[in-house]
């Protein structure tokens, strides 16, 4: 359908069957096309006779960006994913581009789009704003793929801003977060940089070759569970690994079979939260250590056992 309006644009008045030898389908096929084209709004006219064939209507101009139905429906729940997820650059940018992609629609075809996204809710939570600038992801792109060797200016966790020479082997995002991984010349060896944190990319103009094998995804997800947390805890899983593994993130930890069920090695900041995270295995679990989860369990299960019995205007008796 495309090729056939760049023929109208390109050789106004050719017949239905001069059209339909040169994208090498049948005249019903090129009808067909027509009309999915007019459905669009794009006025085609037929005009009959010896000279007659298919023509956009004099004076029309196409617009910079034609999309069917469906392509339209991907493009913006495709851009609504990725302001939910993070999965985007500069965040001005998402709902700019959803403004062009909506102004450039039919209008019939643009109320129901907005309306798909107007009543869409998600059961994620937003993530917060650490998306990278656009200019630092499009070069870190183009150089992953030209095997070059760039120049970032990134700023650390404790706030240290430094200059490093990095060859980068692949991009990644994760759980709300975008990585770069490669070998950090100034350490002289791989590291994870996220890309929140540089401020600026340059090539140097310099190539390299890639680790055969490197896998980039696997890198930094084992990178992201090795970093330090408070607490390191260890609990038993009434369950089998692969069960459990489904269920816990890779990055916050280690599976491995255990003779009553499955050993869970992992970490956390907060022994609350862990409690929660543990509840929701929906497995019976036993805490090995530490001891401050342990009480955090026991505390969300009294919590649990007293709201169960409460008549939601008070305390429950005791």
């Amino acid at each position: 359908m495309l090729a056939l309006l760049e023929l109208l644009q390109a050789r106004p008045g050719l017949t239905g069957p001069e059209l339909a030898d040169r994208l090498e389908v049948d005249v019903r096929t090129v009808r067909r096309y027509v009309a999915a084209l007019e459905g669009l709004g794009v006025p085609v006219v037929a005009e009959r006779g010896r000279y007659g064939g298919y023509r956009l209507l004099p004076g029309y101009k196409l617009p910079p960006l034609m999309l069917s139905g469906d392509e339209a429906v991907a493009v913006v729940l495709g851009l609504l994913a990725a302001e939910r997820t993070g999965m985007h650059a500069a965040a001005p940018a998402v709902a700019s581009a959803r403004a062009k992609v909506e102004r450039v629609l039919p209008a019939e075809l643009r109320d129901r789009v907005a309306a798909v996204a107007g009543a869409l809710g998600f059961t994620i939570a937003a993530r917060d704003g650490a998306a990278p600038a656009a200019d630092v992801l499009l070069g870190l792109g183009e150089a992953v793929r030209d095997r070059r060797r760039v120049r970032l200016d990134y700023r650390s966790w404790r706030g240290e801003e430094s200059t490093r020479e990095l060859d980068p082997y692949g991009l990644v995002f994760h759980s709300g977060r975008w990585y770069v991984t490669g070998h950090d010349h100034r350490r002289g060896a791989v590291r994870t940089f996220r890309l929140d944190r540089v401020a600026r990319v340059a090539p140097t103009g310099a190539g390299f070759a890639a680790p055969e094998g490197f896998d980039p995804v696997a890198h930094v997800v084992a990178g992201l569970a090795e970093v330090p947390y408070r607490l390191e805890v260890e609990v038993l899983v009434h369950g089998p690994p692969a069960e459990v593994a489904r269920r816990w993130p890779a990055w916050l930890g280690s599976v491995e079979a255990h003779p009553d069920g499955t050993l869970l090695r992992t970490r956390a900041e907060d022994a609350d939260g862990m409690a929660r995270a543990l509840a929701g295995l929906a497995r019976r679990f036993t805490v090995l250590r530490p001891d401050e989860v342990r009480e955090a369990v026991a505390r969300l299960a009294a919590r649990l056992a007293e709201d169960a019995v409460s008549d939601g205007g008070g305390p429950a008796p005791r």
